[in-house]
């Protein structure tokens, strides 16, 4: 009677130490998990504060485009003055206030070419700080994922 008891107690110690040994394992496969999702987090906050800043100056380059472009509008709107005054036969030659505004016309040209440009770049990092949002998303469900898989 007493050896079948012991052969009971030492296969249950052993399914014990199995058990540790199992549990152990996953303890550390889960440290491991851990580990790596907080290091994706932190790559993902660095590369959204990088777009961020990207973002921001983008911003005030489109609002230096703007103010560019505000200055070549009045330049445009004095030159279409001058151009009617030469029309009313007053004033320099209808030539130069031709060459003028052409002038100012290229420059308003150029101004807007880099607006837009720009404002391309901008929507360009708004795509992306979205991405960088879903991603966070993301790890914040498989993290839900194995809490409730350790549940």
């Amino acid at each position: 009677m007493r050896l079948k008891s012991t052969k009971f107690g030492d296969k249950a110690a052993e399914r014990v130490r199995t058990l540790e040994r199992k549990l152990e394992a996953k303890m550390i496969k889960e440290e491991s998990d851990y580990h790596d999702l907080e290091s994706v987090v932190q790559q993902v906050e660095q590369n959204l504060e990088l777009m961020t800043k990207r973002a921001v100056k983008a911003e005030n380059h489109v609002m230096k485009l703007k103010q560019e472009i505000s200055l070549l509008q009045a330049q445009v709107s004095n030159f279409k003055r001058e151009n009617e005054a030469l029309r009313a036969g007053q004033g320099a030659s209808l030539t130069v206030v031709k060459q003028n505004t052409d002038v100012a016309l290229q420059n308003l040209r150029v101004v807007m070419n880099n607006a837009h440009t720009s404002i391309k770049q901008l929507v360009s990092g708004a795509e992306t700080l979205n991405l960088v949002a879903e991603i966070l998303k993301s790890i914040d469900r498989i993290s839900e994922i194995k809490d409730e898989e350790e549940s």
